[in-house]
């Protein structure tokens, strides 16, 4: 058994194809199949189930294929730590972020970090602030952008407050409250609302600042864009909560003050116990972005 044959499993796992994973490897088909076959006949086990049309893991398979990842991410961490050792960052940086991260310029800081570390890589990863959250508990990725309402604080990883703001009433130019310098939610009581998709952080935000008035809304239209939820907006068919930075006025949007509007906190959240050195060097250029 070798490291090879473990990165061999690991990619079919990922792509349930012997074809795409001989491609993520740089191999061809029939390499990679002998392999693993060699693999199999080692430990007396087959890992996949094999059809004309698809590849799954067998009970084996996915006993043996966490436990290949967890001696990967141990080999790859005991390399980037000997290269750390002696100076310098190497090693993929496996970011992911909500869709409205406005605490930091998240290109901006990727430059940064690819500046001060030339030898690294990022992968970059959009979703909701919950999936990020248990993606880092799971090690799938290093460091995560968030943005959660007030009072809620990511539990067992390390986090670092980034930014906090209220929400704002973002309204279409032409709205009967479009005049206005501030209102309240429950100005906004009978209006139809395009939101974020229940279920997720960023709808929470909103949905918990209408529950605690015991106001009941009508969210008409769910989108995983802030840019869709903006032009149902300037559309005229809804209005919504935004954070400031992602509310953009227009001449057919207007963003108000929302005196009553729930608080968002944008947080960076990573592994606690045993950062890897690129995750350490990743916090260390946001700590310097966000230092005034």
């Amino acid at each position: 058994m070798d490291l090879q044959q473990l990165r061999y499993v690991v990619a079919v796992a990922d792509t349930e194809s012997f074809t795409r994973a001989a491609a993520k490897c740089f191999v061809t088909q029939s390499a990679l199949s002998h392999q693993i076959a060699a693999l199999e006949r080692e430990i007396g086990q087959r890992l996949f189930a094999r059809t004309s049309r698809s590849v799954r893991l067998t009970e084996a398979g996915t006993a043996f294929v966490t436990h290949a990842r967890e001696a990967l991410i141990a080999v790859n961490s005991a390399t980037e730590e000997a290269v750390a050792a002696a100076g310098e960052v190497r090693g993929t940086l496996r970011l992911g972020v909500i869709p409205t991260v406005t605490a930091v310029d998240v290109p901006h800081l990727l430059r940064a970090f690819h500046d001060a570390h030339p030898h690294t890589r990022v992968e970059l990863r959009v979703g909701n602030s919950d999936a990020l959250v248990a993606a880092v508990r799971s090690s799938e990725i290093d460091v995560a952008l968030l943005g959660l309402r007030e009072g809620v604080v990511p539990a067992s990883v390390a986090v670092r407050q980034l930014a906090r703001g209220r929400l704002l009433a973002v309204l279409p130019g032409s709205h009967r409250l479009a005049s206005r310098r501030r209102v309240s939610l429950a100005d906004l009581a009978d209006e139809t609302f395009a939101d974020f998709p229940a279920g997720t952080s960023g709808r929470a935000q909103s949905d918990a600042a209408f529950e605690s008035l015991g106001i009941s809304r009508d969210v008409a239209y769910e989108a995983d864009s802030a840019d869709l939820i903006l032009s149902l907006v300037s559309a005229g068919l809804a209005i919504a909560l935004l954070p400031p930075g992602i509310a953009r006025e227009t001449g057919a949007v207007v963003a108000l003050r929302l005196v009553d509007g729930p608080v968002r906190v944008e947080y960076a959240a990573w592994d606690q116990l045993a950062p890897r050195s690129v995750t350490r060097a990743f916090v260390a250029v946001i700590e310097a972005a966000i230092t005034p």
